[in-house]
């Protein structure tokens, strides 16, 4: 299990979703949604400075067929940037593959409309992907995902 926090990034295109866990949990929660656009970065720093995690899981949106295209080019240049605003922090992708569905269905469940999940679907798929990286992190004891090195 993590000694330390741990982040997990939603990166879309208009909006991005953090959510966090804490040092030795295994249960994830939302955190915010920023903005994309030119402030993103320094607003991502800022939290995980607030954080201080261990790695920060970055969803990667490989398409069902287990192929790069545009959005994980996207993702993977955004993860790039990131990583180089908060050095000494791991940043590493993740699988994300249907996390927003996923979290849309969730929050259908219970009782938020498409218009009242616009608000919180990024910090729902936020919290997918890093509950997902938190189960695979106990059950082989290893951190999820690749490095962001190997992307390259």
């Amino acid at each position: 299990m993590a000694d330390t926090a741990r982040l997990g990034i939603d990166w879309g295109k208009a909006r991005i979703g953090v959510a966090a866990s804490g040092a030795r949990t295994t249960f994830a929660y939302p955190v915010s949604t920023v903005g994309a656009g030119r402030d993103e970065l320094r607003e991502l720093a800022a939290i995980v400075e607030e954080y201080e995690p261990g790695i920060v899981y970055v969803g990667l949106p490989i398409n069902l067929r287990g192929e790069y295209g545009p959005a994980a080019e996207f993702t993977i240049a955004k993860a790039r940037g990131l990583s180089a605003a908060i050095p000494g922090i791991e940043v590493r992708l993740v699988d994300e593959r249907l996390s927003t569905a996923t979290a849309s269905r969730s929050l259908a469940g219970a009782g938020k409309n498409t218009k009242a999940q616009r608000g919180i679907i990024d910090q729902a798929a936020a919290v997918e992907i890093l509950q997902a990286a938190l189960d695979s992190e106990e059950r082989t004891g290893t951190a999820a995902g690749e490095p962001l090195e190997s992307e390259a």
